[in-house]
């Protein structure tokens, strides 16, 4: 097993292991159990486990491949003043780029997916084993709602510190649509006075793009601005993710108790891919605004910069463009939300099932 894939089935045993396996389908409010129990019964299948991981990262993959072009779409408009709205981003994407332009970047989120949702779900759960342990004694007592939102929020704290380099990658990317343009010079060999024995050169020379992909991308933001351009828009990132993952755990806990049926303790299967969707539509509502100031700072060192720092894009975005600027690809957010994240909870099933299948 690879590297990346045996930290990603270290935090998604974590994972399942603070899960009840009696039920078909889990809320976050339900207590832990069972630890070791589960993880020594992976750790010694793990050729079986093998292949559910891998399935777990299909479905992330495939979730990340169908709303990577709304993302891409989303990037530009919040980054580009030109364009008047998504159907003219999106026509003049494809009539200059074809359907390639709405992939850019696309290889790098997808070898991260599996690493970054194993981390989020693995740190919110620690975290409210250990909260519920400190506040109440005990791993097998209900939360309260102010312990789910402290874990939701510490979950999206841990993710800024992997995705950071990535999303500076993935929107240099993005935001890259056309090629650099170098100005042909003549030798100093050449003769002023002399005419020319052959056609003039054009005006400029065409060459290929300043990022050729993700690795190059992250090679080229080190050298140039050093370590701290890998974490530039870190502070609108750490905001994001805080309060949209405080929001996302929240909202699918209380939803998961209002969808589950009398005479029950969990919702069904159909309740829960619901409550994922609400939830995530939700999270992307309240993480809008310092969206696109994270991807305005982020895209800003392609060129001359303009930010210097948070509240100054803030400002200038606010002054230049009103407050609806902060509001650019909210439909779009929450469009891609609700089906992604119905692909994520059909992925938690599969593993679920597959947990089951190895205790039985």
């Amino acid at each position: 097993m690879c590297p990346i894939a045996r930290v990603s089935l270290g935090f998604s045993v974590r994972f399942l292991a603070y899960q009840p396996l009696q039920g078909s389908v889990v809320c976050p409010c339900v207590a832990t159990r069972g630890v070791w129990q589960v993880q020594a019964v992976l750790a010694a299948s793990v050729r079986d486990v093998d292949s559910g991981l891998l399935s777990r990262h299909d479905v992330g993959v495939c979730g990340v491949a169908v709303g990577y072009p709304l993302d891409t779409v989303k990037v530009r408009i919040q980054t580009e003043r030109k364009y008047t709205g998504i159907w003219h981003c999106i026509r003049d994407t494809y009539r200059q780029e074809r359907v390639w332009g709405f992939y850019r970047g696309l290889s790098l989120p997808v070898c991260t997916v599996s690493l970054v949702s194993s981390v989020s779900f693995g740190t919110y759960h620690h975290c409210l084993a250990h909260i519920c342990r400190f506040r109440y004694g005990s791993t097998d007592a209900k939360p309260a709602k102010a312990d789910i939102t402290l874990s939701g929020c510490a979950s999206g704290l841990v993710r800024v510190f992997l995705t950071s380099p990535t999303e500076v990658a993935k929107i240099r990317l993005q935001t890259q649509s056309q090629p650099q343009t170098q100005q042909w010079r003549p030798s100093a060999s050449w003769p002023s006075a002399a005419p020319p024995v052959c056609p003039a050169p054009p005006a400029g020379l065409v060459s290929g793009p300043k990022y050729r992909g993700p690795l190059h991308c992250l090679a080229t933001v080190a050298r140039e601005e050093g370590l701290r351009g890998l974490y530039k828009g870190s502070s609108a990132l750490l905001l994001r993710e805080g309060h949209s993952f405080a929001t996302y755990f929240l909202s699918y806990a209380i939803l998961c108790e209002w969808l589950t049926p009398a005479g029950h303790s969990q919702p069904d299967v159909l309740g829960v891919l619901v409550a994922g969707g609400c939830a995530g539509t939700l999270a992307w509502a309240v993480a809008t605004p310092m969206d696109v100031i994270k991807s305005r700072l982020q895209a800003d060192g392609q060129g001359q910069q303009r930010y210097r720092g948070l509240l100054h894009c803030v400002v200038t975005s606010v002054r230049e463009e009103g407050p609806r600027v902060l509001f650019k690809g909210l439909a779009l957010n929450c469009g891609r939300a609700f089906p992604v994240n119905m692909v994520v909870f059909v992925a938690y099933e599969a593993v679920l099932r597959l947990t089951r299948g190895l205790l039985t």
